[in-house]
C-alpha cells in the first residue's frame, strides 16, 4: 500500500544547513516532535510516510512519520526519525501549515533530469513568484 506524506514549510530557514541545525537542536530521545493545532484526518495513512520539508519555494529534505501524539495543550505531535535525509530540490509552493503529499508526487531522492535543482535559491524564488516553475 503507497503511504500518504505530509509537506511542511520550515519557517524562518533560509537553507538546507539552517534546517538541519533546527532538526539537530530539536532531537529528543531519538525523535524530532512536530507540533500542529490540528489532528490530520487521515493520520492512519501518514505512519511510515515522510514529512518533507519546503525551504525557499523547493522540496529539499524528508523525515519518516513514526507516530502522531496527542499532547496535554490539545494540540498534536507528529513524531518523526531524527534522521533527515536530503532530496534533490522539487518545486514546492509555500503554504500555511501541512499539506498532504500522495505518494507519486514525493520527492524520491534521485534527481529528475530538469535542472531546476541546479538553480540558484534566489533565481528559483523569482521564477517561481512568477509562476514559472
Amino acid at each position: 500500500m503507497p503511504n500518504l506524506h505530509l509537506t511542511k514549510v520550515a519557517v524562518g530557514c533560509a537553507s538546507l544547513e539552517a534546517l538541519q541545525n533546527r532538526i539537530a537542536r530539536r532531537v529528543s530521545d531519538g525523535v524530532v516532535r512536530v507540533p500542529t493545532r490540528m489532528r490530520p484526518k487521515r493520520a492512519d495513512e501518514l505512519v511510515g510516510g515522510h514529512l518533507h520539508w519546503i525551504v525557499k519555494h523547493r522540496i529539499i529534505a524528508r523525515q519518516q512519520i513514526l507516530r502522531l501524539e496527542d499532547r496535554s495543550d490539545g494540540r498534536i505531535d507528529i513524531v518523526c526519525s531524527a534522521e533527515l535525509v536530503t532530496v534533490p530540490p522539487k518545486p514546492k509552493r509555500a503554504h500555511q501549515g501541512w499539506r498532504y503529499l500522495e505518494d507519486k508526487d514525493a520527492p524520491t531522492g534521485v534527481d529528475d533530469g530538469t535542472g531546476l535543482s541546479d538553480l540558484p535559491p534566489r533565481m528559483y524564488a523569482k521564477l517561481a513568484g512568477l509562476g514559472l516553475v
